[in-house]
């Protein structure tokens, strides 16, 4: 009896660890991340993301072209406005999205879905509000943890490895 007592709290405690690292994102392989800015229109936008590593895999393994990325690691990538804004000169209402893309050689999709409280992997198309077909390009340097930008125009810009992709918030 006792020592069904002990392997019970020792198992237990493990799992109370495992859920303790789990909420603290720091702990996580892709560490949490966000940006934010306020634009000329008094908007105020942020992403909060995952960082994936690169870790010698190539892009065509990590976002593979033509497929639905869940852009980020974790939970699903959160877009934030506080007003409607327009992105690539389109309009999306105030509010919370979650942000994914399908990677092309030259041109991306980036999407903004109204299902953002989520694991990312979870993508429903039904659920998108926007999309926007934006050109990619190549970083200045190499990025090997995920990491988008946000400057004071509004340019957004996502690099990772060797590629670059920007879209516009207005």
């Amino acid at each position: 009896m006792k020592r069904i007592f002990i392997l019970t709290l020792i198992a237990g405690l493990i799992t109370s660890f495992n859920a303790s690292a789990q909420k603290d994102k720091s702990k996580r392989p892709s560490p949490p991340a966000k940006v934010s800015q306020t634009l000329s229109s008094g908007a105020a936008i942020s992403i909060d993301y995952s960082q994936p590593s690169v870790k010698g895999r190539s892009m065509e393994i990590l976002t593979p072209t033509g497929k639905v990325w869940r852009t980020g690691a974790n939970e699903a990538t959160v877009f934030e406005t506080s007003k409607d804004v327009k992105i690539e000169g389109k309009t999306l209402p105030a509010g919370k999205y979650s942000i994914y893309s399908i990677p092309g050689e030259k041109e991306w999709t980036v999407i903004f879905n109204k299902t953002w409280n989520q694991w990312g992997t979870i993508y429903k198309a039904d659920e998108d509000v926007l999309r926007v077909n934006v050109k990619s390009g190549k970083t200045n340097k190499f990025t090997e943890m995920m990491t988008f930008n946000i400057d004071n125009g509004g340019k957004v810009s996502l690099a990772w490895a060797d590629t670059q992709v920007d879209f516009k918030v207005q």
